[in-house]
């Protein structure tokens, strides 16, 4: 009967522990889950930005380009008309001001570190974060261009947001200092995100 008793209590007690422990985890687990899901979607969230490229005087190239986070990288497509057919210098500046009739008021290659200008596949120190390279217009002054770039960003303190994209009247040499010698600027718009 004593050996009853004792088997009832610690049954009892084995009961009641184990219902305590279910009971901070039922309540737990759902928040857990809606912050694990928050954070799979901030790091899935695409954030994207587009620049529409006009003409500066004298020239008749005009087009858009798009910039899209990806996997922490950002895929940039351009599709620009009106070009001399060849390859163009494609570059970020840094100034978002598209003004001047020649568009020098978005200055010189957007640059934050200091570095060589180059070509886009140069690891960081040695391009500038606005250096795309080039883009080549076909026989009809049409040109694409398709780029997964690791250096340029949408965020942060080293973004491109606000800054203009240039197409240049010539190619990039990707060697020259400070430029890469593109020649005029055909072509600028400034990047902006979008909602």
């Amino acid at each position: 009967m004593i050996y009853r008793a004792i088997f009832s209590i610690f049954f009892f007690l084995l009961a009641l522990t184990a219902c305590e422990k279910e009971k901070p985890q039922t309540a737990a687990a759902p928040q857990e889950k809606a912050a694990q899901e928050k954070t799979e979607m901030e790091k899935t969230q695409e954030v994207r930005a587009t620049a529409e490229l006009k003409p500066t005087e004298g020239h008749k190239a005009s087009g858009t380009v798009s910039f899209t986070t990806q996997d922490g990288a950002v895929a940039i497509v351009a599709d620009l008309e009106g070009l001399e057919p060849g390859k163009h210098g494609f570059h970020v500046h840094e100034t978002g001001d598209c003004s001047a009739p020649d568009a020098s008021s978005a200055g010189g290659h957007f640059n934050p570190a200091g570095s060589s200008h180059g070509a886009p596949d140069n690891p960081p120190a040695q391009r500038h974060v606005g250096d795309l390279g080039n883009l080549e217009a076909d026989a009809d002054g049409m040109a694409h261009y398709e780029r997964v770039d690791q250096v340029v960003t949408l965020e942060g303190p080293e973004s491109i947001v606000g800054k203009a994209v240039v197409v240049h009247a010539g190619a990039d040499d990707l060697t020259s200092q400070p430029s890469g010698n593109a020649g005029p600027r055909a072509a600028c718009g400034v990047i902006e995100l979008e909602e």
